[in-house]
């Protein structure tokens, strides 16, 4: 059995069709076929049911599928292990993140990092399904909160505890007060983040908790939007205390919101059965020095 041969039955499993497969393996049909023959000869089992035109998979061949993989996915260790050896400061480095993220985690930190690794190709990307990425194998790491029944094969290396306070301009009534009872948000005119956005989530269980009702709020898709609708008096927001202090918007005060104070556990995760390169170990520990001194700034500035 040859590393090809697998190589050429999975890119079938994936088409389910023998011609398409092999335009997509740049190889004859014809060789295609002979190669399936040479495995089913010796599985002693056929690999595929031939329904007419179509095909379908075997229970030797879903066995055989499902193996493969993971044989796919150990050769993948080796190649990026060998290669981390070779060359330390290359390779890719795919990240995901939650929506927004970004403006707090990473601008600062990848200008920092690809200044100290400039032959690092680097993928940061927003998504609302970083855990699926990461146990799929598609990101190599993710930065989201923590999951509620994690994958045994993933590895969950915590990163901060998050706060959510209330942003309203500094003229504004409220802002005259250090908290607030979370359920006053309910008077306020509020400015948002789309319904898909994880912090919008998260606000939404907290209001279904208490029976508080938002009105109409306006709604924006990018951070930048709902800063400026604070800053323009149109309406108040929620956002980690973290971000608000490390952005330190002069026309901005932040307000704590008590019973309850929304928070949330932001962790890294990544396969373990995955090959974990030097880069990415090295982004694990710039990312948590980043974290660690935006935090002490945002106690100094608590006094």
């Amino acid at each position: 059995m040859e590393l090809r041969q697998l190589q050429y039955f999975a890119a079938i499993c994936k088409e389910m069709h023998f011609s398409k497969a092999a335009e997509s393996l740049c190889t004859t049909q014809s060789n295609l076929s002979q190669q399936i023959k040479f495995l089913e000869n010796e599985l002693g089992l056929p690999l595929f049911d031939r329904i007419g035109k179509r095909i379908a998979l075997t229970e030797a061949g879903t066995i055989l599928l499902e193996q493969s993989q993971l044989i796919f996915e150990r050769v993948d260790y080796i190649q990026r292990a060998i290669t981390d050896l070779k060359k330390m400061e290359g390779g890719k480095l795919d990240i995901g993140i939650l929506p927004g993220d970004g403006d707090l985690l990473f601008d600062a930190l990848l200008v920092d990092f690809h200044r100290s690794y400039p032959k690092l190709s680097l993928t940061v990307t927003e998504s609302t399904e970083v855990y699926k990425e990461v146990a799929a194998g598609t990101r190599d790491l993710g930065v989201t909160t923590v999951p509620e029944n994690p994958n045994e094969r993933i590895a969950i290396v915590p990163l901060f505890h998050e706060e959510f306070v209330l942003a309203v301009r500094s003229d504004h009534p409220v802002a005259k007060s250090k908290a607030i009872p979370f359920e006053q948000i309910e008077q306020l005119k509020m400015v948002m983040f789309g319904p898909e956005h994880q912090i919008t989530k998260l606000i939404h269980d907290y209001c279904h908790e208490k029976g508080v009702l938002i009105d109409n709020p306006v709604v924006t898709n990018t951070l930048s939007t709902l800063l400026l609708l604070v800053d323009q008096g149109v309406g108040a927001c929620i956002l980690p205390r973290m971000l608000l202090d490390y952005l330190n918007r002069e026309n901005i005060t932040v307000i704590t919101l008590l019973h309850p104070t929304p928070s949330q556990d932001v962790c890294i995760l990544y396969r373990k059965d995955k090959y974990l390169g030097l880069t990415a170990k090295k982004f694990m520990e710039a990312l948590q020095s980043f974290i660690q001194n935006v935090s002490d700034r945002s106690s100094r500035s608590l006094g």
